[in-house]
């Protein structure tokens, strides 16, 4: 109320009402014969799409057609010279008739269909094929003259090798396939191709070697496939975590690789791999904890070697979980535990230091993470001497201005280095993340807390499975049949069967006597 008398809101005017979004069910499902109709359709479908083109032309001089495809995903080449120029400038051949045999015979292409559902032809047209109207036809000929701009193959720089195939996948999936192909030359390798995403309608492809792999296997990663339901899918991670078995454990229970020998690798022992469009990810299942600790050139260099450096990652492993936690708790409760000139030289490093342990701890650790994050996020040429330098300077400037104690700034680096011996950065997070409740458990409890809370990951593990394999198989459940390629790498020659857990219907690979023999007569002496 304004001066006793009572303001009127006024009301806004009435707005028309607003145009729906257009949707393919708006267009006719079936193309009609008459080409003005169907340009009137096709505009519609892709009204404000500056990257659509549309191309008027006549076959023989006489044939009204209609050319449409999307600039970027189209070879232009191609397009000019298979599909144009025949048609507008070549002699046709004796007696052709419509458009199905114009399509195969006037246009010099490997992979040419019709189809009359005009949906289709949208869909074909996003993926990159050329579609053709002609006049008084009710079949679209569908022209595959994919040209997108890719990356080339390259090694992957999250999987480097010293020994091993220096190419890894890249973000076209057919590259993929190929790639998988020129290592697995066998019809047996089969690819079922899907659709998953609403609008991005990205292409799936779920592979598997028939007669090796289980048929239940195979059904289950495909009805998982098509039980999602999304609006789009962006990287192999969205399809991971909707078709994982745990996904609130920080265990990894897809394998997750852009090595194509490890999924070769893979495949042939009973696995199921699932390759997606526009990601060089691609997902194994099932898998098990023991895949994140190996590494493919495990596989390349003589077994021996290939054992003690599996040992050296395992203590990684261990290191990276459990050494914050046990000189917390140590220290804090235990001191009885350290040597005498042990516990002086730790007790004067930490005398003016104001914290607690487990404080000091967790500030370093969270610094320590917090630099590693930095360095991965900056840019390459900066990232590795801000990482280095900053723990270093940080470090250094902590211990003088009595922050935190040497011994700590030891105990932090040696389980930063542990953990960059991890291969799998998936799973080398979910070691990374445990060591803090660790870490709590520690400083709460002292190694009575550290060893409840070791006990409560390992029954949590052992409680995981990965499409009905147990996680931390074959040592729980014990196989002892498969503990040689666990503990130690045996040789070559010696892994005659495949692993049984992922059930594969043919459990030799290696024939008998394949082991290697010395010559009867050194020397080539008689």
């Amino acid at each position: 109320m304004l001066f006793g008398q009572k303001i009127r809101k006024s009301t806004p005017p009435q707005k028309k009402q607003d145009r729906l979004p257009f949707t393919l069910s708006d267009v006719p499902s079936e193309v009609s014969c008459d080409l003005k109709e169907n340009e009137k359709n096709i505009k519609r479908v892709f009204e404000k799409c500056s990257d659509f083109i549309l191309r008027p032309f006549h076959i023989n001089g006489e044939i009204q057609a209609l050319l449409i495809c999307i600039d970027g995903l189209v070879n232009h080449q191609l397009v000019d010279e298979i599909i144009l120029k025949p048609p507008m400038y070549d002699a046709p051949p004796k007696g052709e008739g419509g458009s199905g045999e114009f399509a195969q015979e006037r246009i010099p292409a490997s992979q040419v269909k019709n189809t009359g559902d005009f949906k289709k032809v949208t869909e074909a047209v996003l993926y990159g094929e050329a579609a053709i109207f002609v006049e008084g036809k009710t079949d679209v000929t569908l022209v595959d003259v994919k040209g997108w701009t890719m990356r080339a193959i390259e090694e992957p720089e999250t999987q480097t090798v010293i020994r091993g195939p220096r190419e890894g996948f890249n973000e076209n999936i057919r590259t993929g396939t190929a790639m998988l192909r020129k290592r697995l030359r066998t019809p047996r390798l089969k690819m079922e191709s899907l659709n998953i995403g609403d609008i991005s309608h990205t292409s799936v492809v779920l592979t598997y070697i028939d007669g090796i792999v289980h048929e239940s296997l195979v059904q289950e990663v495909r009805d998982r496939l098509n039980r999602i339901t999304i609006d789009g899918v962006m990287d192999s991670g969205y399809i991971e975590e909707m078709i994982e078995d745990a996904p609130y454990s920080p265990f990894p229970t897809i394998y997750n690789t852009e090595r194509p020998d490890i999924v070769a690798a893979n495949l042939l022992e009973g696995r199921v791999a699932v390759l997606v469009d526009n990601t060089p990810f691609a997902l194994v299942m099932p898998a098990n904890f023991w895949n994140s600790v190996s590494v493919n050139e495990d596989y390349y260099e003589r077994f021996w070697m290939a054992t003690v450096v599996r040992w050296i990652r395992y203590l990684g492993v261990a290191a990276t979980m459990f050494l914050p936690g046990l000189y917390v708790s140590i220290v804090t409760f235990h001191q009885e535990m350290l040597p005498t000139s042990l516990l002086l030289s730790i007790a004067s490093a930490r005398e003016g230091v104001p914290f607690p342990v487990i404080i000091e701890v967790l500030l370093m650790e969270i610094t320590f993470e917090g630099l590693r994050e930095a360095g991965l996020r900056l840019p390459r040429q900066v990232g590795q001497a801000v990482s280095i330098v900053g723990a270093l300077v940080i470090g250094q400037a902590a211990v003088q201005a009595g922050i935190v104690s040497a011994p700590l700034v030891i105990v932090v680096s040696i389980t930063g280095i542990a953990s960059f011996t991890i291969p799998d950065y998936s799973a080398g997070l979910a070691v990374r993340f445990l060591r803090f409740p660790l870490i709590f458990a520690a400083g709460t409890a002292g190694l009575y807390g550290l060893t409840l809370g070791v006990l409560f990951i390992l029954l949590h593990v052992c409680g995981l499975r990965s499409f009905g394999v147990p996680y931390f198989s074959p040592v729980a459940p014990l196989t002892v049949s498969n503990l040689k390629d666990v503990w130690i790498r045996v040789p070559w020659w010696s892994m005659r069967r495949r692993p049984t857990q992922p059930g594969s219907k043919n459990p030799v690979r290696i024939p008998a006597g394949q082991m290697p023999k010395p010559p009867k007569n050194p020397g080539g002496k008689s």
